[in-house]
């Protein structure tokens, strides 16, 4: 089975699929990561934080393919080259299984990443997809305007009590991404989700989901 998890920037798939996408691996899966947005390709910072995806993903044994969209720019593309160059890439991916991140996240990249990748997994253009699942992001997720719109409710927990020091480890590799707790983006913060979302369902550690579609 081929799983893609659609990350709008490096280091939001190990937020929040990091425990997932290791056990699937583990369990013999072909993981691939779609990171969609860098900024300028010759910018130093760029190259440092897709060096710190790729060492992060190979801890993990999962693939990366890089989109190379433009990074807070994703706006400035018309409706149409947004559209085009998603459903492209997932074409040439193929996935039976994709992770897309929440509609109600509060970065304009997320949320134009989200409705892109719903477009192009229509049922008519991948009728063999299986499943997509909404993750939920530290920083964004939990920090938009709280309203009904943007809520995540999970209804789909998976156990990475096996995992969850992996999802800290591949965390570890985006050095220029960390932030001191009680910033989000800790190590600290992202134990403390796990546990939370794992005693939703009494697990020591799990990551939660919303299904967005599923097929069985």
């Amino acid at each position: 089975m081929r799983v893609i998890v659609i990350a709008p920037h490096n280091d939001d798939e190990i937020l929040g699929v990091g425990g997932t996408m290791a056990k699937l691996v583990k369990q013999g899966h072909e993981v691939i990561v779609c990171e969609v947005t860098a900024g300028d390709l010759d910018n130093e910072m760029v190259q440092l934080q897709k060096r710190e995806a790729i060492v992060s993903h190979d801890l993990m044994g999962v693939k990366t393919h890089f989109m190379d969209l433009p990074v807070v720019g994703l706006r400035e593309m018309t409706t149409r080259e947004l559209n085009s160059a998603f459903q492209e890439h997932m074409i040439k991916l193929n996935p039976d299984i994709v992770f897309i991140p929440h509609k109600g996240d509060m970065h304009i990249d997320h949320r134009m990443t989200i409705e892109a990748a719903m477009v192009a997994l229509r049922p008519a253009t991948f009728p063999n997809l299986n499943a997509v699942y909404a993750y939920e992001t530290l920083s964004e997720t939990d920090w938009n305007t709280p309203s009904v719109d943007n809520i995540f409710i999970p209804t789909m927990f998976v156990d990475i009590t096996d995992e969850i020091e992996i999802k800290l480890k591949a965390m570890e590799c985006h050095r220029s991404q960390l932030c001191e707790y009680p910033h989000p983006r800790s190590l600290e913060t992202l134990k403390a989700l796990a546990m939370h979302r794992g005693s939703t369902v009494c697990k020591k550690y799990a990551e939660a989901f919303a299904v967005v579609r599923e097929v069985k």
